[in-house]
Formats: C-alpha cells, structure tokens, sequence
C-alpha cells in the first residue's frame, strides 16, 4: 500500500490519498475503514485480484474512484456522509434482503441513507462522489426552505432521464475542476460543491426530516429511527412491516422495543403522526376549498366515522370544527 499527496500549492485546499494492493486482507482493511463497515470480505473472480483507491477533495465534498478485481461483500453504515455511485463496469447488488437493487454501469444511486445496507458487488470500475452530512443537509435546508434536518434518499427509485443527464453533466464539469491538474482556490471548490451539491438534490428523490419532528421521551436507536423514518414518509403507504425491514427489526421486535421505551405501538404512533399531518391541514385550510374527507382520505383514513372520533379523542374537536375554526 501507498499514499501520496499531490503536489499542489500549500494554498489548494484539495488534498489526495492513493493506495492500491493485490492482498484480499489488505482490501477489507482498507474498505471497512473508508466506509465505516463491519463483515467484509474479499473473494477472488476469474481475474487477478487487485484494488486502487484515490479520494481528492476537501471535507464538504471529494470524489473517490475503485477499481476492484475481485469480488466484496459486507455490510456499510455511513454516517457522517451522503454518497452518490456509479460503475463504468462490474456492480451487483446493494441493500441486499431490505430494498435490495441491483446495481450496474451507468445508472448512479445513492448509498441507502439513515442505517446499515448489505452490499456484494464485483469486478468494478466505480466512481464516487461523497459530501459531508451537515454541509448537505445546510444546502437541503436552503432549497426546501425549512431548518437544517436529516435527508432520506430513495434509493431505489431511479431518477429521471432528463436529471440523470443534467446530474451526469454537472458531475463531468465539477470532476475538471475537482481533478484537474491546476492549483485550486477555496472559493473555486466552495462554488463547485455547492453546484453539485444542488445537482444532487434535484436529480434523486428524498425527504428532509425536520428537526423539530417530536420524538417521544425515552426513544433511542433503532426506535428513534423508526420514528424519524415514520415522519419522513408517512405521507406514503408504508405500514408497520416496511418501519420494521428499514430498521433491521422484525415486526415483533419492533412492537416489543416500541413497548418497552415510549409505551406505545409502532402503528399507533405511526397513526397519530398522519393524524397530527391531517389536522396541520385542517389549520390551514379554508371551507369551500378543501374538505374533511379529501384530507383524511389523502393521509390514509378512508372510514370516516372511526377518523372523526379518532381525532376528537386526539384533538378535543371535531374535524370539521378545525377546518371552520
């Protein structure tokens, strides 16, 4: 293994690490400490194992590239970074037994956001570009017009053809910027980041969790993150089984840790949140315009003589009362 520094000026705030190897140990070593994994392993394919791997950049944003003759598997949690990849060649398949895609050249995803995802990939020639969690979120922010807050990508919803092209063109011009052999200002990279940084955000679907999201009292880990993932996309039709696979748990596993710290089931709270969206509407919306029903119906309650004492048991009113008040 080597690394080098490339020889820029003291003022370029690009730095640059290179190492390659032909040791499968080696490789686990070197890609369980770049993406903060645990289990990997390394395999040999029908060609000469061997890896090269190069980061240049700055803490906002860097691109990495791999090549890998050999096969991986293991799993990745990433958490201080949003990551987005794509192979020229090789790939195989990512968040393997949750929402697992299968992953090939050309087409670029997001690493899954918020937990750990399995991966087994091979043979690649992959490109990365990685930003730093709170730079992202602070541009997120700005474009949503809301407060700084966690972002959770779909990964595997695929982008559009016409943002997959304007992200494949930014990312070529940001690349010559970024890897170009001339001394770099700061202000020169801060402008390319922040240029990718909003390509990024238009080209792959995702929600910003707010951060004022009310997370009950006593709720840690992997029911925290239930909750926060409740709130993301309880616009959606996820149930307690879909909460339950983004979070690592059974169904089971989950009622019994949501018991245990908040008190309360997992599709009562998830219930309450859609309620909780349904009267915010109710607020704000004026009579002639919108409707109880339409509302209610859009949040998921389709019986609506259940919805209606359901929210005055929550809210001490009827929903109609809240639209005419």
């Amino acid at each position: 293994m080597s690394s080098t520094r490339d020889s820029w000026t003291s003022a370029d705030p690009r730095t640059t690490f290179e190492t390659a190897g032909v040791e499968p140990e080696g490789a686990v070593r070197l890609y369980e400490e770049a993406y903060d994994g645990t289990g990997f392993a390394a395999d040999v394919t029908e060609r000469p194992f061997g890896y090269r791997f190069r980061v240049v950049g700055d803490d906002t944003m860097s691109f990495r590239s791999t090549r890998f003759d050999g096969r991986m598997q293991g799993e990745v949690e990433v958490s201080d970074e949003y990551v987005v990849m794509w192979t020229a060649e090789g790939g195989g398949r990512v968040d393997v037994g949750r929402d697992e895609v299968a992953f090939g050249p050309r087409t670029p995803m997001m690493f899954p956001t918020g937990r750990p995802f399995v991966f087994d990939l091979a043979d690649l020639r992959q490109s990365l570009v990685q930003f730093d969690r709170a730079y992202l979120e602070r541009i997120a922010a700005e474009v949503h017009g809301v407060q700084p807050g966690a972002i959770v990508f779909d990964h595997a919803r695929e982008p559009g053809a016409e943002d997959l092209a304007a992200w494949n063109a930014k990312v070529r011009e940001a690349a010559g910027v970024v890897l170009g052999p001339r001394p770099l200002t700061g202000l020169a990279l801060a402008e390319t980041a922040r240029g990718t940084a909003l390509a990024l955000l238009r080209t792959f679907p995702h929600t910003v969790v707010a951060p004022d999201v009310v997370v009950p009292q006593g709720a840690t880990g992997r029911v925290r993150e239930a909750v926060e993932y409740m709130h993301a996309f309880a616009h959606t039709p996820i149930t307690t089984t879909d909460v339950a696979a983004r979070v690592g748990l059974s169904v089971r596993g989950l009622q019994q840790a949501f018991q245990r710290q908040v008190g309360t089931a997992p599709n009562t709270m998830l219930r309450g949140i859609r309620m909780d969206h349904v009267h915010d509407e109710l607020r704000r919306g004026r009579p002639g315009e919108v409707t109880v029903a339409s509302i209610a119906v859009r949040w998921g309650f389709a019986h609506l003589g259940r919805f209606s004492a359901a929210y005055a048991s929550r809210f001490g009113e009827y929903p109609r009362d809240t639209l005419h008040r």
